[in-house]
Formats: structure tokens, sequence, C-alpha cells
């Protein structure tokens, strides 16, 4: 039965405990180091992205509990290795909060200042701290491509590394489609292919959307749409997937109007 005398983030600790036990301990959790941990990590943290994306309240706090237990997880490993616990975590994290708000917690005036500018300072500051030479350092190389892709370019841009309007990326996009054309090997198309998605994002970002929600929104729309074509098809009798083209985009803006609310 359950332990439910004690505080509920006892009781993970306490399970993560007990299943990476030596002896005793779960055959599959003792055998995960954090690298095989770090996958199911970031899939859990898309999952609570998901949760809110469906406005899932219940799913989000399950999914909660499933990003909490790899912070268990990882922090647990590092316990048995003599490198930190849990708790250290939780003060650092602590630690970090209170000095990226001192107008909060340092008793500093508030200076009028952005909160996001503000907060871009003193992680700049922290890293420099830790011994960052580059305005490129401490940007994770297993985010998502675009996303990386973004805080890159932020990152060159508050170093005046950036054009001052959508003009000059929209100009390079046309030179990056040109060059993409003309690449005679399969690498100079891989590299090529980068390049036009990397200036995407600039174009993107200079209208102020974040790359990684206007593709988001772009896929849950085409999907969408192309469900609504499936299932028109099947209506009217057909299988989609065995129509010429001609006859797939009557369906796509036939999908279309639906979704606008328009008479097919």
């Amino acid at each position: 039965m359950p332990d439910t005398q004690i505080a509920p983030l006892d009781r993970l600790l306490s399970i993560m405990e007990q299943l990476r036990h030596p002896k005793t301990g779960c055959e599959w959790d003792r055998e995960q180091t954090f690298a095989t941990i770090a996958p199911y990590t970031i899939e859990e943290a898309y999952e609570v992205a998901d949760a809110i994306e469906r406005n899932d309240i219940e799913g989000l706090r399950d999914e909660l509990g499933d990003l909490l237990l790899q912070v268990v997880f990882h922090a647990r490993m590092a316990e048995e290795a003599g490198q930190f616990a849990f708790e250290d975590v939780a003060a650092a994290i602590s630690d970090k909060l209170e000095a990226r708000h001192p107008h909060i917690f340092g008793g500093q005036a508030h200076d009028g200042e952005r909160q996001t500018d503000r907060w871009e300072k003193l992680k700049a500051a922290e890293r420099e701290a830790k011994g960052a030479t580059s305005a490129m350092d401490g940007i994770a190389l297993s985010l998502p491509a675009l996303m990386r892709a973004e805080k890159l370019q932020k990152r060159a841009a508050r170093v005046g590394f950036d054009w001052h309007d959508p003009k000059g990326p929209i100009e390079k996009m046309q030179e990056e489609l040109d060059e993409l054309e003309t690449a005679e090997t399969d690498e100079e198309r891989l590299m090529e292919a980068g390049d036009v998605l990397f200036v995407a994002v600039n174009i993107v970002r200079r209208y102020g959307i974040a790359p990684e929600d206007a593709l988001r929104a772009s896929n849950a729309k085409f999907e969408k749409r192309f469900r609504a074509m499936e299932d028109m098809a099947s209506s009217d009798g057909k299988d989609l997937a065995a129509l010429p083209l001609d006859e797939q985009e009557h369906y796509w803006q036939a999908a279309k109007a639906l979704e606008r609310g328009k008479p097919t």
C-alpha cells in the first residue's frame, strides 16, 4: 500500500531510491544512465507542451509528473555517483531565480528595463562567470534545429550582427534558393537547403514570431486539412491516394473552404 503519511515529493524520492537499489531494485531502472534517460526527458517535455496545446489540464498534471520523474531520476543517479542530489538541484534553481530577480528578492528598485532584457543580461553575466568566451556559448546542441537556429541568431543580433529590417533576409532567401537550385552534389544540396531554412528562421523572427511556434501551427493546420481531404474523398467513394494531383488539389481547396466556413 502507498505510504500517504509522507509528503508526495519525499515519497517520490523514496520510490526512485528503491527502484535504483543495487540488489532489490528494478533491473531496468538500475541499468539506466544519464545518456539513456536523456531521450525520455526530452520526450516528456514535448508531451507537456502537447497537453498544453490540447488544453488537456488533467493530461498536463500527468505529464508534469512524468517530467518531474525525469528530474528525480537524473538527480538520483548523480547522488549515487557522489556528484549532487535532488536538494542541490532545487537549491541551485532557487539561487538562480533569486539572482535573476533582484528587484523582487534583492531589494533593488525596478529600473524600468524590460524583464526579458534584464533576464538576458543576467544570463550573459552567468555565462561569463562560467568561462564563456563566445556569444554562442551555452546554446544546447540537443535543441530542435529550428529553435537552436533562432537562439543562435538572437545571440548574434545582440552584438549587432543582424539585418536591420526584413528586406535583408528576404533578399538573402532568393540568393539561397538560387544556390540550392544550382547545387551539384548531395553534400552541397544539404548545406544549401540548411541555409534556406536558416534564412527562413531569420525572416520569421523579424516579425516577432517564434519559428518553432509558427511551424507547429502550420503542421497542425496541414494535418487538419489533409484529414478533411481524406474524409471528403472517402465520402465520395474515392481513395485519395489513387487520385491524380489535380483532383487531390480540388479536395485540398474544398478542405480550406470548409475550414473558413465557405460553401464548396
